[in-house]
């Protein structure tokens, strides 16, 4: 007998239907799945430049990858299966490879789609800093350049994490010199080092840079923001003993070059979150 074309509309839908309650179950265990890591888990990702408090966050970010694309220097990583909700989403890990600026815009931050990294708040300081130097400069040179201007507002604006030291083991804290390349053999992070006398405007090997310091200073001479994020300060002891030491100022960004470059294993200089709002 033929089948009429509403018994087979409705084999369809029960079909249909059927698929979708599989799709649902299926999904709804993947995230009892994530759920269980998440909670299991006690590591804390760095989020890239711009990113929102890390509970919308794991939800605003559509795991795209764009971010990670568009970084220069591939500082930007893809979280796994055992970070729990986190997975897929984009995190940078410092030490193995910091945030270094080298793309000067902001790229990351400008390329998501959700806001999940959200570049508005670089925009209004990248805004405001022209403003001001149009106030101090109504008449500026030849040579001025706004992005420039644009971009160490937009730089200075980032609020990743705050480098912490550890007293114990600072090179600096303990008077000691440092000679040679910063790292292991083999390590394949990179930066553009501030230091004018490195004409090169791309990010090089963190080994290819070559120290003779007299006391150890490479987290201050090498942070890309400068000294409103870090310098080194001198300081008595009790016993009248002159040390010097770094000191981590309001500037700090998290970007991590610090973390980096620091020639001590474990670094001795370390990036904390902050959660933003």
């Amino acid at each position: 007998m033929e089948k009429s074309k509403s018994d087979i509309n409705r084999r369809q839908f029960l079909k249909n239907g059927a698929v979708a309650v599989a799709a649902l179950g299926a999904v709804g265990a993947g995230v009892n799945y994530l759920k269980h890591f998440n909670e299991e888990s006690d590591k804390i990702l760095l989020r890239p430049p711009g990113a929102v408090i890390e509970d919308d966050f794991i939800y605003a970010c559509i795991k795209c990858g764009l971010c990670v694309q568009i970084c220069p220097i591939e500082a930007i990583k893809l979280a796994g299966i055992s970070d729990g909700l986190s997975y897929g989403t984009p995190y940078i890990d410092t030490r193995a490879q910091a945030c270094d600026f080298s793309c000067d815009a902001m790229q990351c931050v400008e390329t998501c789609p959700t806001a999940a990294l959200n570049f508005l708040p670089f925009k209004k300081a990248g805004e405001n800093a022209l403003l001001e130097h149009q106030k101090e400069n109504p008449t500026p040179g030849p040579d001025y350049n706004p992005f420039i201007v644009q971009s160490l507002a937009m730089k200075s604006n980032t609020k990743m994490g705050i480098a912490v030291t550890n007293h114990e083991t600072c090179l600096a804290r303990n008077g000691k010199s440092f000679k040679g390349v910063p790292r292991e053999d083999g390590f394949e992070g990179v930066y553009r080092s501030p230091n004018p006398k490195r004409k090169e405007r791309k990010a090089s090997s963190v080994n290819d840079h070559v120290f003779d310091r007299e006391l150890c200073d490479l987290c201050v001479t090498e942070c890309p923001i400068g000294d409103t994020a870090i310098i080194m300060e001198e300081k008595t002891r009790r016993n009248g003993e002159k040390i010097w030491r770094p000191i981590v100022l309001d500037g700090c960004t998290g970007c991590g070059v610090c973390e980096m470059v620091c020639p001590t294993t474990p670094s001795s200089i370390f990036i904390e979150k902050l959660e933003t709002a």
